[in-house]
């Protein structure tokens, strides 16, 4: 016999294809950190209206409980999102199963998602030995201080938690790790002076070079080692123009870590190769962009198995654990203690582009997923 929870969620499949629509309509870009009260005032005033009276807004972050008890079942996710490269990307458009618009994908249909599995889950009374805390913040996107970082800060973050779950664009697979992050801006000095009298000048360019092929030599190290990374020139700048010595040129670094190494030492050595071209007489400023610890929690905590089992009762496939490529906001949690996963509707190679899209289907499904763990982990 079906499960009635499962039935009550997929009946508020386009309830949640409209509230989607309703989120990828904010530009909450970031950064620079577009629309965060717009996107607070929708999702509390949605929270409110379906009867979620424990809400308050902490900051740029909405925070929801429901169910009886202590021990709680974190959904988190973040509503900010990269910058479009168009802005029709924020008018949100289905174009047959699936719905097109930027934060589609990553990640406001998993909020969406979230949102209607635990209205479901109280529906059938599913919630009389815990709760859902419902979490949604911005910042994600650029590991800044407004999400959930100063939800930690401010000790709030994980209260009484059993788990956490957040809906990234995992592609069907479950991520239970992340890379930490560490991401450098890197400006070098020069004085500018015209071409004709360049000796009169320093070449930025040419100074920043030099740190490049140090930063080259590390780079050998640590990609031969093993699966680690160390990304050199993702964004680069300087100069005025072809006929004047540039008096500076910035690149930036960003070192991804992988949770077998010590983070503190591979900070340690990129800053030292930094230091060595000061040494040389090289003036270089260094802006830290983000840094974030990378994670690992093991797949068969109770969390990890309730999810897997909801994964394959509504897909019918056994879900892979993975690293996430990238920083995951498990960590947060990770860092206390608390098993944190990540699965969402969403495709990963789709989420930044200008064609970011979700299955339409799939925003049901995750739905049906995270109310059947919640039940299989809360319900007495």
């Amino acid at each position: 016999m079906p499960d009635p929870l499962l039935e009550v969620v997929a009946s508020y499949r386009e309830a949640m294809l409209a509230f989607t629509r309703d989120l990828v309509a904010i530009p909450s870009e970031n950064p620079p950190g577009n629309c965060y009260p717009e996107t607070t005032e929708l999702l509390s005033r949605r929270l409110r209206e379906l009867g979620f009276d424990d809400t308050r807004i902490e900051g740029d972050c909405v925070l929801s409980f429901v169910g009886e008890g202590a021990r709680t079942l974190y959904f988190s996710g973040h509503y900010d999102v990269v910058p479009a490269q168009d802005r029709a990307q924020f008018e949100p458009k289905v174009k047959g199963a699936n719905l097109f618009g930027r934060g589609s994908s990553d990640m406001k249909s998993g909020l969406a998602a979230m949102l209607y599995a635990t209205l479901a889950l109280r529906q059938t009374g599913r919630l009389r030995d815990g709760r859902i805390g419902l979490v949604f913040v911005p910042d994600e996107e650029t590991a800044g201080p407004r999400g959930s970082r100063y939800l930690a800060g401010r000790g709030v973050l994980g209260e009484n938690a059993i788990g956490m779950l957040t809906p990234e664009p995992t592609g069907g697979v479950v991520w239970n790790a992340n890379r930490g992050a560490i991401t450098l801006q890197i400006t070098v000095q020069g004085k500018s002076a015209h071409v004709g009298r360049q000796h009169e000048g320093v070449n930025a360019f040419e100074r920043m070079l030099t740190v490049a092929r140090a930063l080259q030599a590390l780079k050998a190290e640590v990609e031969t080692a093993g699966r680690s990374i160390l990304m050199l020139g993702g964004r680069t700048e300087g100069g005025t123009n072809f006929n004047v010595v540039p008096e500076y040129c910035s690149f930036t670094v960003d070192r991804r870590i992988n949770p077998e190494e010590d983070f503190d030492q591979e900070k340690r050595r990129l800053f030292e190769v930094l230091e060595k071209a000061r040494a040389q007489g090289i003036e270089l400023k260094v802006e830290v962009l983000q840094e974030g610890r990378a994670c690992g929690v093991p797949q068969d905590s109770p969390v990890g198995i309730a999810l897997a089992q909801a994964v394959e009762e509504i897909t019918g496939r056994t879900p892979e654990f993975e690293m996430c490529p990238g920083l995951l906001e498990i960590r947060f949690y990770a860092e206390k203690g608390i098993p944190a996963f990540a699965y969402g509707p969403g495709l990963l190679t789709v989420s930044h582009g200008p064609n970011e899209f979700v299955p339409i289907a799939r925003i049901v499904e995750c739905a049906q997923v995270y109310a059947l763990t919640a039940a299989k982990l809360l319900d007495s």
